[in-house]
């Protein structure tokens, strides 16, 4: 991957903030990014769907959800970016966070809000 491709998909805020998110929590389903963010699935996966194509973002299938993470083909450089800003921007994603810690897990929410 090169610098400018990397940049250039973290160059739009919902996709910075997925981003930052599973880097932070590991990984993440489509419906905590649902969640955490306040948007509707097909943009969240949208955004999602840009970041496989980029190679940035691995999916796992499990059942009828899909599960994100950082691709393990991604170049130290870029993995070492994003746990930087990461760390160095929490502010950023606090109402991310927020959002994710009220969002019950039981599973008639993640029935209801997962695809």
């Amino acid at each position: 991957m090169n610098p400018i491709a990397f940049y250039k998909c973290l160059s739009e805020d919902t996709r910075l903030k997925c981003l930052l998110l599973i880097t932070l929590k590991g990984e993440l389903c489509v419906c905590d990014l649902i969640s955490a963010l306040q948007l509707s699935q097909p943009k969240v996966s949208r955004h999602l769907a840009e970041l496989r194509k980029c190679g940035i973002l691995a999916d796992n299938r499990r059942g009828k959800w899909v599960f994100y993470q950082i691709a393990q083909s991604l170049p130290e450089w870029a993995q070492e970016v994003l746990t930087l800003t990461t760390k160095a921007n929490q502010a950023f994603l606090n109402e991310c966070l927020v959002n994710l810690d009220n969002t019950s897990l039981d599973s008639a929410t993640l029935t209801a809000n997962c695809c």
